[in-house]
């Protein structure tokens, strides 16, 4: 490949002012000299070698090699107007590169972590000069109550499932304002993948009570007809795709549908959820590579929540979180406490602003903590110490930091918090009985829904089944019609 190189009028003049100084330590290096990595001085052997002041003095005169540090705030390319010429330039698939005669590598690390946004204090005050989306009387009491909503339904869910009832659950305490904030700032046409901690945003935009029983007790009203596992919700209704247990396949899937968006040209985008341990999957990578590539109007949604089941967020990368990995794929990003009902509701509306408006993918990496065990299968007090878990519960509790702003306001009282508690506490347990109470799917629904017309080998299975049940009817469940 064929490339135009500019030489700098100043080479010249640069070489007659430093030829000298060369020539001098063309002599001097016949001593041993000898250069100490720990101080960045000079050690010499030979009396007759120059001291460190005037080696140091020669190093900030001459060209040389910059020591990259780990902690320093910005990584500059050392440079000197005398040096430096813009004509000298690489031109390159991507955009112009220009040259430099400094070999610096760039940092693992810029030392100062990136900010995290936030509006409200721990104790639901705003911050002074804080600049973020202005939320009406009636939004933050459906938020509020959302978030109220959610955390009843993981309790009782929780105790359903140690009952025998349900095989399995996962709750999102800790985790309800990422939930119903950042579903509180879309709108009702953005395309939502899910993971599976975010039954909130399900619940914003309509899903029942009644409808999340059903699924997890996978009974004949399930849409998915009962074939999978509890918390795997999924409402075509509500532009909300099932939930997928393997991790991070949604990722990649959310920068298709935000191509098709594109094409369509929708007014809407597509928004899709992850933990911190879902970015250690080549799904996330090729995810957000290919979403800056075809710039699609997406937001990642990364919930950071300290902890991948069992495995923490130090051992997870070495990077400083995930939000910096945004910008090695031209993503722009940014930090949020995700504690912050306000702080999440404000940077989401602006994300969704930007990808719609500007066609372009953004990452938000929303800081929170799982208060709760990973699901009903994990002790988490096995690998994270309890008092952790109640300072988190206790201190940064995000649904109590917005009820104290949302009093503060004059919108919510202890009689409101009351009541909303006691409705929803009955709505949800006379929803769980009738879950209880109607009927299983059919067993040929185990077959169906894949293939048009069954193919010989799903027909023999079926059979196989069916024989296999009248043999040993003791094994199989009683309430799933044959």
């Amino acid at each position: 490949m064929a490339f135009w190189l500019s030489r700098s009028r100043s080479i010249t003049n640069l070489l007659e002012k430093r030829i000298g100084l060369f020539k001098i330590l063309h002599e001097r290096s016949k001593g041993s000299l000898l250069h100490s990595r720990i101080s960045g001085e000079f050690i010499s052997k030979n009396p007759h070698e120059f001291s460190t002041k005037s080696a140091a003095a020669f190093l900030a005169t001459g060209q040389r090699f910059n020591s990259i540090k780990t902690g320093e705030q910005q990584v500059e390319l050392a440079s000197s107007d005398e040096d430096d010429d813009e004509n000298q330039a690489l031109d390159f698939p991507g955009g112009r590169v220009a040259f430099t005669s400094q070999m610096n590598f760039i940092s693992e690390s810029s030392g100062k972590r990136v900010p995290c946004y936030r509006v409200l204090d721990d104790d639901g005050y705003p911050i002074t000069d804080t600049i973020y989306e202005q939320v009406s009387k009636e939004v933050a009491v459906r938020m509020y109550s959302g978030m109220v909503t959610l955390q009843i339904m993981d309790t009782i869910f929780y105790e359903t499932q140690r009952q025998g009832r349900i095989s399995f659950y996962l709750t999102s305490n800790g985790e309800e304002a990422i939930n119903i904030a950042s579903a509180a700032a879309l709108s009702p046409d953005d395309v939502v993948l899910p993971q599976y901690r975010e039954p909130g945003v399900l619940l914003w935009r309509g899903f029942t009570l009644q409808e999340f029983a059903n699924q997890c007790f996978g009974n004949n009203a399930d849409y998915g007809k009962g074939r999978q596992m509890p918390i795997h919700y999924g409402s075509q209704k509500h532009n909300y795709l099932t939930v997928s247990s393997p991790i991070a396949t949604q990722l990649p899937q959310a920068a298709g549908v935000a191509y098709s968006l594109k094409m369509d040209k929708k007014d809407a985008c597509a928004v899709t959820y992850m933990g911190d341990g879902g970015t250690s999957e080549g799904d996330f990578h090729a995810a957000l590579n290919v979403a800056a590539v075809m710039e699609v109007p997406v937001i990642f949604i990364c919930r950071n929540n300290g902890w991948a089941i069992s495995t923490p967020v130090t051992e997870q990368f070495r990077s400083d979180g995930v939000v910096v990995k945004g910008q090695a794929y031209g993503i722009r990003s940014i930090r949020v406490d995700g504690n912050d009902a306000l702080a999440v509701y404000s940077s989401i509306r602006m994300a969704r602003q930007m990808a719609i408006n500007e066609q372009r993918p953004i990452l938000v990496e929303a800081l929170t903590y799982r208060v709760g065990h990973h699901s009903t299968s994990d002790d988490s007090t096995k690998y994270r110490a309890v008092n952790e878990i109640e300072h988190w519960r206790a201190a940064r509790n995000p649904v109590a930091r917005f009820r104290k702003w949302a009093q503060s306001n004059g919108w919510w009282s202890d009689e409101d918090e009351s009541e909303l508690r006691s409705n929803i506490r009955k709505q949800l347990l006379q929803a769980i009985q009738l879950a209880d109470k109607t009927e299983k799917p059919l067993l040929a629904n185990l077959f169906s829904d894949v293939y048009e017309d069954h193919p010989p080998n799903l027909q023999e299975q079926e059979k196989s089944l069916r024989e296999t049940i009248k043999k040993h009817p003791q094994d199989y469940p009683s309430d799933v019609p044959l």
